[in-house]
């Protein structure tokens, strides 16, 4: 991982863009994954961890209306992480996630390894939906964050 940190960090610095992060599931491995990489402070400015629904609604203003309706873990919400960690940032790309890394909490309709990533950047906006097969919590949150890194990568181009 650490070396799609560093690319990630060396190409942002490049292209002269920052980044901040709306982390659930992977409870701040991301932030860690960037700020691992020497120079990092130079492209990342906001990672928050927002674990709870709770979190979710007072800090990233997620409708507790979109939560009760569409649930923590959906598209829905993970689009309002995005969007207003952006407006919160002020950042030039900006990363949300939130999923079920398990081992429980999964539902039929909403498996363990369910995972939703957020990402935009000017008025670009993307959420995409994986489900890692590997039921490992670990597992699934190393995945969710090589993901979020390549996301980046392929934005930021």
């Amino acid at each position: 991982m650490i070396k799609v940190s560093c690319k990630t960090v060396n190409f942002l610095k490049k292209k002269r863009l920052t980044v901040s992060f709306a982390e659930s599931c992977t409870g701040g491995l991301l932030s860690s994954a960037i700020t691992s990489v020497s120079g990092s402070s130079k492209v990342f400015k906001l990672g928050l961890i927002t674990y709870s629904n709770e979190a979710k609604i007072k800090i990233l203003k997620v409708p507790k209306k979109i939560i009760k309706k569409y649930g923590a873990v959906s598209y829905e919400t993970c689009l309002y992480m995005v969007n207003n960690l952006n407006k919160l940032s002020k950042t030039k790309i900006s990363l949300s996630i939130t999923g079920i890394a398990g081992p429980k909490g999964g539902t039929k309709t909403k498996p363990v390894g369910l995972v939703f990533v957020g990402i935009k950047k000017g008025d670009k906006t993307l959420v995409k939906k994986f489900i890692f097969r590997n039921k490992k919590r670990i597992s699934i949150q190393k995945n969710t964050v090589k993901k979020a890194l390549n996301l980046i990568l392929n934005i930021a181009k």
